[in-house]
């Protein structure tokens, strides 16, 4: 398992620099190996990220000489990441690769080869620029500390990926660890809905709880128009001191925006993967809801795709299950005391009511404990779905209907 964890740096003014060099370079890189790339897959050939890194080093000194002046990890796992992005398209996972935008991509990598970085303590040293301070506090070279929680993972060190966001420096150390820490969760199954008004309805069939999501991007959209309006003033000064602070104001409140989201999606990821065993959650469309005007500002503001993403790998991590219903599944229109379910259920209606039995209760909790129930009922996958990251059963070979009437023949026989 890979496990990563991301760290502020506290640089000085010369270490900032060479970091902005760094980063650029590693954006010329990238972009250099991907106009070669096509190139060579116009004229016939068939490129790949080693045969790009040699052609790069054969000419840098004589054409690119600035590129010794940082590590040579910037270039080369630049290119190495651009050799991953096409694999990733070639296997039909992500779109085909595009060139990085200036000031948009500013980050490098380092791998550990021959021990090029290590930790110690509140400081990282890094190839070239050597020592650099770190917030946080890391006790030995191998040993990544998970949150609060107190977790420590022990590993090899794998790599590090330098990045500025709002004009801060941060460090992802990355460890290749076995250690998988089962926690004893003392609850055996719980419901997961996800909702616009609430951001999260737990239930475990008997004790229900609705969670209010912070709504970052609510509570600060005055001060975002009002960042955006400054820099849009400032368009024709594209360039110069002013329209760079404005850009940095606005820089800084989307950071604030996404870290009080992910500090509310962290806390509640982790307490209900140490709190019990079996998680039920609802495969969402998110891209679909998000097409709708009139709930996309606040679909995405409840980030439910990083969510699923933290539970999947924090059940693996503490040793907790997963289980995603199928998203034509419906929880909100079946009842949870009956199990009838309803024809119509408008979206503008927040109470279930059954015709059947009469019983009555919010619509998202009824979701919720539908969602348990099928995670209880659920051994590996829901509606025919397995669990990402799982350990699926092995495919049994079924034998052929002329084999087994031989079969039969013989024991009778």
């Amino acid at each position: 398992m890979l496990l990563a964890h991301k760290i502020a740096l506290d640089p000085n003014a010369a270490q900032r620099l060479y970091f902005a060099r760094a980063a650029g370079t590693a954006f010329f890189a990238y972009n250099w190996a991907l106009r070669e790339w096509k190139r060579q897959y116009k004229a016939g050939g068939k490129p790949n990220e080693t045969s790009l890194r040699r052609e790069l080093n054969k000419i840098k000194r004589e054409q690119f000489p600035w590129m010794f002046d940082v590590t040579k990890c910037a270039v080369q796992e630049a290119i190495i990441d651009l050799g991953s992005a096409f694999r990733a398209f070639f296997e039909k996972r992500s779109d085909y690769p595009t060139r990085k935008k200036k000031g948009k991509h500013v980050s490098f990598c380092a791998a550990n080869e021959a021990g090029t970085f290590r930790v110690n303590g509140k400081r990282i040293k890094l190839p070239v620029i050597g020592w650099v301070r770190m917030v946080e506090h890391r006790t030995g070279a191998q040993a990544l500390r998970c949150g609060k929680s107190g977790l420590r993972f022990s590993g090899k060190l794998k790599r590090v990926t330098v990045s500025r966001e709002a004009e801060r420096w941060f460090a992802s150390i990355m460890i290749e660890t076995d250690d998988i820490k089962s926690v004893a969760q003392p609850e055996p199954v719980i419901g997961v809905d996800l909702g616009i008004t609430t951001f999260a309805t737990i239930s475990t069939g008997e004790i229900d709880k609705e969670i209010d999501g912070p709504k970052a991007h609510t509570a600060a959209l005055k001060r975002l128009r009002r960042a955006n309006k400054a820099l849009a003033r400032k368009r024709a000064n594209k360039g110069k001191a002013n329209w760079r602070k404005a850009k940095r104001r606005l820089a800084r409140v989307h950071a604030r925006i996404a870290n009080i989201r992910r500090d509310a999606t962290h806390k509640l990821t982790t307490y209900l993967a140490k709190t019990f065993k079996t998680i039920g959650i609802e495969d969402l469309n998110v891209k679909g809801m998000a097409s709708n005007r009139h709930l996309s500002r606040s679909v995405m503001d409840g980030g439910f795709h990083e969510f699923r993403r933290q539970l999947d790998y924090k059940t693996r991590l503490y040793g907790s299950r997963l289980v995603v219903v199928n998203r034509w599944f419906p929880s909100s229109k079946t009842c949870s005391c009956c199990g009838v379910i309803k024809e119509t259920l408008a979206l503008s209606q927040r109470v279930f009511h059954c015709d059947d039995c009469g019983f009555e209760i919010g619509r998202d909790v009824n979701a919720a404990r539908n969602l348990a129930r099928m995670a209880a009922s659920s051994a590996a996958t829901a509606c025919g779905e397995p669990r990402s990251g799982a350990q699926r059963k092995p495919r049994v070979k079924r034998g052929s209907v002329k084999q087994v009437e031989k079969s039969g023949l013989a024991e009778a026989a």
